[in-house]
C-alpha cells in the first residue's frame, strides 16, 4: 500500500480544456500519457512536455510502461508544426520535448528532434525549449545535431545508480554511456544548461545516490531532479522503498551542497517538474 504522502490530487482548473485542445491537434504529451501528478502545476505555469517519434519504444527498461517493439512507429512529418500550433494556442512559455528510443532509425530520431526544435523556435517567438533525449547510443554527431538546433536545456536521465542500472534499464543503456552524453554536451555547448534525473526507491543506498550525484556533477550537469519510482504494473521492477519526504529534503540539501544550481527533490518530482525554473535561475544570475 502506498503511504499517505503519495496520494495524487485530481485534475482541476483548465485541465479538461487543455486536454481537448491537445487531442484535437493530435499531439502527445507525457503529462497526459503518464498521468503525471504535476499536470495542473505545469500547465498552469505555461509548461508542457511533448512526446515525439511515436508511442512505441525500441528498448525495454523494466521501470517504464511504454509499449516496446523492434520497430517503432512511422515518422510523422507534420508533428513539429502541430506542436508549434499547440504552443501558440495554449500560450506556453516553456516547452519540453522528449521521446521514446528509436534504435530502428538511421539517425536514432535526432533529426526529428532537431526539426521540432527549429520549428518551434521559428513559429513561437520567445518560447524556451528543453529536450529530454535518449542516449543516441552515445553517438556524438547525433547529440551535436540536436544541440545545433539551439535548445536552452539538454536533459538526459541517468535514471538510477550505477549498481542498479543493468537491472532497471535496457542493457543497451549503460551508466557510463549516459554520463558521456551529458559530459559531451557540457564540454562542447557551455551555453546550454545540462540536466538529469534519478529515481529513488529502487533499492539504492544513500551512499549510492550521493555517488550518482557526484558523477553527474563531474559530467557537467547543473540541474537535477530526484523523484520516487512508482511501479506501473506488477510485471515491472518492484518498488523497494517509498522514500519519506524528509529524506527527499536531505537529498536536496546534499545536491545543493555539491553545487547543483537547480534541484527538485520530492515524491512526485519527475524529469520536467518545475522545468521553467531551470531557465528562470539562469536568467537571474
Amino acid at each position: 500500500m502506498k503511504p499517505c504522502w503519495l496520494k495524487i490530487p485530481l485534475p482541476s482548473g483548465g485541465y479538461d480544456e487543455t486536454k481537448r485542445l491537445l487531442s484535437s491537434l493530435n499531439v502527445v504529451t507525457v503529462c497526459k500519457e503518464a498521468k503525471c501528478p504535476n499536470v495542473n502545476e505545469c500547465w498552469g505555469n505555461g509548461t508542457a512536455t511533448f512526446m515525439v517519434l511515436g508511442r512505441t519504444c525500441t528498448r525495454g527498461c523494466r521501470f517504464c510502461n511504454t509499449k516496446t517493439a523492434l520497430q517503432g512507429d512511422g515518422l510523422d512529418a507534420g508533428e513539429a508544426n502541430r506542436i508549434a500550433e499547440a504552443v501558440v494556442r495554449l500560450g506556453l512559455k516553456y516547452v519540453v520535448i522528449t521521446s521514446v528510443d528509436r534504435d530502428d532509425l538511421e539517425d536514432l530520431g535526432a533529426g526529428h528532434f532537431a526539426h521540432c526544435i527549429s520549428t518551434i523556435k521559428r513559429e513561437c517567438e520567445g518560447v524556451r525549449i528543453e529536450v529530454l533525449t535518449p542516449d543516441f547510443q552515445g553517438r556524438r554527431e547525433l547529440i551535436d545535431l540536436v544541440c545545433g538546433a539551439g535548445p536552452d536545456v539538454f536533459g538526459h536521465n541517468i535514471e538510477t545508480v550505477r549498481r542498479l542500472t543493468p537491472k532497471v534499464r535496457d542493457l543497451r543503456a549503460s551508466y557510463e554511456q549516459s554520463l558521456s552524453v551529458l559530459r559531451h554536451v557540457s564540454d562542447r555547448y557551455p551555453h546550454i544548461i545540462v540536466k538529469s534525473a534519478i529515481m529513488v526507491g529502487l533499492g539504492e543506498s544513500e551512499g549510492e545516490l550521493c555517488e550518482a550525484l557526484a558523477d553527474l556533477k563531474g559530467a557537467g550537469v547543473t540541474a537535477v531532479a530526484i523523484g520516487q519510482y512508482l511501479r506501473p504494473t506488477p510485471k515491472h521492477y518492484p518498488v523497494a522503498e517509498y522514500v519519506r519526504p524528509e529524506q527527499f529534503e536531505k537529498y536536496a540539501k546534499i545536491a545543493k551542497g555539491m553545487g547543483f544550481k537547480f534541484v527538485a527533490s520530492g515524491p512526485f518530482v519527475r524529469s520536467s517538474y518545475r522545468a521553467w525554473e531551470v531557465i528562470g535561475h539562469k536568467l537571474q544570475v
